[in-house]
């Protein structure tokens, strides 16, 4: 089932610029600030120097296909949630709080604004599960900014100019070219995205058999891929299909980036609530 969102023209990349003004108490040029020396900038940029160092084409196929034999721990969606107590998104310059926190805040806010679309409450809650990794491999496999591996490295992404000196796909002329081994409109469901969480988690709930709607799987799928949905870049890879879902993941940004601060959620208290939606969409053990 297909549900349609009455925002701009999904090409339209001025969904950068917001006419809000303040979102958790933060002016919006506040959030995603990579400059600084504080220990955070330098967390983060020592975090990108190592993804865009090592994330190469062959890495993520690697990766995927490691991942994906779903072998590594079995739990509940509520079980692996918990987990993420234990989290530091070390990608992250917003939010120096627990991933469960994170997940908790951008889920209570999808529930205030979207009231009645209860499969993008349980999506906001979960979109990080695949944070999960990150007690198995270092975060640079993990968290941050996804991009495109097996072509040209979008000028958007974050560090673009500083970090990818030592990638070796960036002087290898298979994959350094604006299409590499891609052909026109192929579709993001033909590309290899660098590896981190968020094709973990869809692979693991495909592999599940969810019932949450393909809106749902495609912002969970690419909530990371700023390059696409904030800055623009790779639209002549995307189908008709990648287009028609791009409104939807620019929806889930907002309550993604822009709900991050120092307000606690009461996580106890809201549990009952998402573990009905757990049960309705993604109930009993999964493998990851």
């Amino acid at each position: 089932m297909l549900f349609f969102l009455d925002i701009v023209e999904c090409t339209d990349v001025s969904r950068m610029v917001r006419p809000e003004p303040i979102f958790a108490n933060k002016p919006i040029e506040a959030f995603r600030q990579y400059d600084g020396d504080d220990s955070i900038h330098q967390r983060v940029f020592r975090t990108y120097k190592l993804m865009h160092t090592y994330q190469t084409m062959e890495f993520a196929q690697s990766k995927l296909n490691e991942w994906c034999k779903f072998d590594r721990f079995s739990s509940t969606i509520m079980e692996a949630l918990e987990r993420l107590n234990n989290l530091v998104d070390e990608s992250d310059p917003d939010s120096d709080l627990p991933n469960i926190v994170h997940a908790f805040q951008t889920a209570e806010r999808i529930r205030e604004s979207h009231p009645d679309r209860d499969w993008f409450h349980l999506t906001g809650l979960i979109h990080d599960l695949g944070k999960v990794m990150a007690f198995y491999e270092p975060q640079w496999a993990v968290v941050g900014d996804t991009f495109v591996c097996g072509a040209a490295f979008a000028p958007s992404i974050v560090y673009r100019s500083n970090t990818f000196d030592e990638n070796p796909d960036l002087n290898d002329p298979r994959y350094n070219t604006e299409y590499g081994v891609y052909s026109p409109k192929c579709g993001l469901d033909q590309v290899t995205m660098s590896w981190g969480h968020d094709e973990y988690l869809y692979r693991v709930l495909r592999n599940h058999g969810t019932t949450l709607p393909d809106e749902a799987l495609y912002m969970i799928r690419f909530h990371s891929f700023y390059p696409w949905h904030s800055g623009g870049d790779y639209m002549h890879l995307c189908s008709e299909r990648d287009l028609q879902m791009l409104p939807w993941v620019r929806e889930f940004n907002e309550f993604d980036l822009y709900t991050k601060s120092d307000s606690i959620p009461d996580v106890k208290a809201l549990t009952p609530y998402y573990q009905s939606l757990i049960d309705k969409y993604i109930p009993g053990i999964v493998l990851w």
